[in-house]
């Protein structure tokens, strides 16, 4: 595990890895695969027939009062980014950018300024936003596979009202503890990664082990792919096909090497957490979202800012931290935008 005492920290990674690795082949799954896989890391039932927590379960209070021993140094990152109209939604998208508008702003307070300028006044404001075009968490009612979600829920649980079982709003107090950071683009020695790049069990192992991690129970694991970097080293105006294209990602066998770790939840800095096309297509669209959110009650965190928290671990050699991401509790909501604070 990472300690601020290790000797010369920003070489750690550097001295691991005496040739530089490369990311490992894509695969292919059929639906017989998947399924087995799936089924394999079912969780269902596990915690009780009425749980809507799943792997969240493994944060238990006492590891929730070890990640705040974590913090050494008081520095905190917002993994979030903005929510604005700049963001990185595709046009002719139905998950439009968030709309910021102002009720009431200056000028108003200006156009009746013989009066706006004795005594308090104020301004207000509102927004308009999907629930998942920006930082956010995928709740498990997210994704259905074979007609059922997490602990076997059918579709009629998620009604034109929301989410009956499994919305986000049920797990608001439950995302906080240990936080575990992967740099794959640094791990790789490239700036980032290629779209659909499928990062495999092996090369999770081998990044854990040359940053001096440990991953365990109850985690909160971020995969930085560098995905996020390349649109803003393009122009953060170009977002291009960056929420919609191929990405890099985890490979489907990413899970055999997590979920046995029992983690409580995984996020990117891409759009979609696993490599972009699927390496299940075409049984699956996303075949780590069935094996996680369906299947093994595991949260799905998308489009998170992880570069300023990358430079920090890199500059200290300390890859694990306090993280706090708690999502909105909308009722009912199927996912969640939220604004990630990791603090080392």
């Amino acid at each position: 595990m990472a300690s601020a005492a290790d000797p010369d920290p920003t070489q750690r990674m550097e001295k691991t890895i005496s040739t530089r690795p490369t990311v490992s082949p894509r695969r292919s799954y059929s639906k017989a695969q998947l399924d087995e896989i799936a089924q394999r890391y079912r969780t269902w039932g596990r915690w009780g027939s009425d749980d809507e927590a799943g792997s969240l379960n493994y944060i238990t209070r006492e590891r929730r009062a070890a990640a705040g021993a974590l913090i050494r140094t008081g520095k905190s990152f917002s993994l979030a980014i903005p929510l604005d109209r700049n963001g990185p939604m595709p046009a002719r998208s139905a998950r439009v950018n968030p709309q910021h508008v102002m009720y009431k702003h200056g000028g108003d307070l200006l156009a009746d300024w013989d009066n706006a300028q004795h005594g308090m006044q104020s301004t207000d404001d509102g927004i308009y936003m999907p629930l998942q075009c920006a930082t956010q968490w995928d709740a498990f009612c997210h994704v259905f596979y074979d007609g059922v979600t997490y602990n076997g829920h059918g579709p009629q649980t998620v009604t034109s009202q929301g989410a009956v079982h499994n919305s986000i709003a049920q797990v608001s107090d439950r995302v906080v503890g240990r936080g575990v950071l992967l740099d794959f683009p640094r791990f790789f020695g490239v700036d980032w990664l290629e779209p659909e790049a499928a990062i495999q069990d092996v090369d999770v192992e081998a990044c854990a082990e040359a940053q001096g991690v440990e991953i365990g129970e109850g985690d909160i694991v971020l995969i930085r792919t560098g995905h996020m970097r390349r649109r803003r080293e393009e122009g953060e105006e170009h977002w291009g096909d960056y929420a919609a294209g191929p990405a890099p990602g985890l490979g489907v066998s990413a899970a055999d090497y997590l979920l046995p770790r029992k983690i409580a939840a995984v996020a990117s800095d891409t759009w979609g957490l696993e490599s972009v096309p699927s390496e299940s297509l075409p049984e699956a669209k996303f075949a780590l979202h069935v094996i996680f959110l369906v299947n093994a009650g595991v949260l799905i965190g998308e489009m998170w800012d992880l570069d300023q928290l990358a430079a920090d671990c890199a500059a200290d050699g300390i890859y694990e931290f306090f993280l706090s991401a708690q999502p909105l509790t909308v009722t009912g909501a199927v996912g969640s935008p939220l604004n990630p604070i990791a603090v080392k």
